[in-house]
């Protein structure tokens, strides 16, 4: 499987990322383009079931993962515990319709 590289070098997608699941957990749902929906879905999916551990070493690495620590707490304490009994698929992809500007297709992904 190969990533989307989104225009991005991987310094500048690493922290864009960062910065979009650190909005997502924020918030529960955000609307961004398709692409890059489908690239955080995984991440979030896995750090959903890293917070479902709720060990010392998986909260260190969902720090290195999102931008706050607030948010970290959340993930741990609110979105992990609301997903106990399921093995994945958290996330859900609902599609928009094309951009305004630029006609990019756009979606709303957020927590089922």
């Amino acid at each position: 499987m190969t990533n989307r590289k989104l225009g991005r070098n991987m310094s500048a997608r690493k922290a864009l990322f960062k910065s979009i699941l650190t909005s997502f957990f924020k918030y529960g749902r955000i609307e961004t383009t398709e692409a890059k929906a489908k690239e955080i879905r995984g991440l979030a999916d896995k750090l959903i079931t890293l917070a479902k551990r709720g060990d010392l070493s998986a909260r260190r690495m969902a720090i290195a993962k999102l931008a706050d620590e607030n948010v970290v707490r959340k993930l741990f304490d609110e979105i992990a515990a609301k997903y106990t009994d399921r093995n994945g698929g958290y996330t859900r992809i609902l599609k928009l319709g094309p951009r305004r500007g630029d006609a990019a297709p756009m979606v709303i992904i957020e927590l089922v």
